[in-house]
């Protein structure tokens, strides 16, 4: 049995599209480096396997880390300046308390997930990137510290899946079981009513 929501008192306004292509470019970024962080440490760390497709692997979940540090910074710089659409008309309090939570914990997260990589790997060091050039370094060469940030960066990365499924599973309920806009505003500039 269906709950639906009620009707909003006021037109329900959606994100901007420049919102919307942040959002979803983010969630594909992030879901690519989820997948190339497991596949890396798995043969690198798990099987011990040091060759040319292991590099790669590091090599490009560097590089993709590196550019959705600037993405996310250039995507909370355009929150700023624009704002965004207030909350689905029909959330109560708590969902909305709720929802704020989850998403600046995702905003924290989505910096400091590529900033602890990139000082792990300034401290480790391994800046290389398939042998063409190199990251910046952070600060020198302290491998016994970069264990601790990778060991950091690779909790926090389970933390922001768990973040994300939880914020995936509250839209999609609310979109098949609610009905109402809370992820429709995300899809398209015009509501379902």
């Amino acid at each position: 049995m269906t709950e639906h929501a009620p009707r909003p008192d006021r037109p329900v306004e959606p994100y901007s599209p420049v919102a919307r292509a942040f959002h979803w470019v983010t969630a594909a970024i992030v879901a690519v480096q989820v997948s190339i962080g497991l596949a890396m440490t798995y043969r690198g760390k798990t099987l011990n396997i040091w060759d040319e497709a292991t590099n790669e692997l590091y090599s490009t979940h560097k590089l993709v880390g590196f550019a959705l540090l600037w993405l996310v910074l250039a995507r909370i710089g355009y929150r700023l300046v624009h704002g965004a659409p207030p909350p689905e008309p029909t959330l109560e309090p708590w969902q909305r308390l709720g929802s704020l939570v989850v998403h600046n914990s995702l905003y924290v997260l989505l910096v400091l997930m590529p900033i602890l990589g990139w000082l792990g790997i300034s401290l480790f060091p391994a800046l290389e990137l398939f042998g063409w050039f190199s990251l910046p370094a952070l600060t020198s060469p302290d491998n016994a510290l970069a264990e601790q940030v990778l060991w950091v960066h690779r909790t926090l990365a389970f933390v922001l899946l768990a973040l994300v499924i939880g914020h995936a599973s509250m839209a999609l309920f609310h979109y098949f079981v609610r009905g109402d806009n809370v992820l429709w505003r995300m899809l398209t500039s015009v509501g379902r009513r």
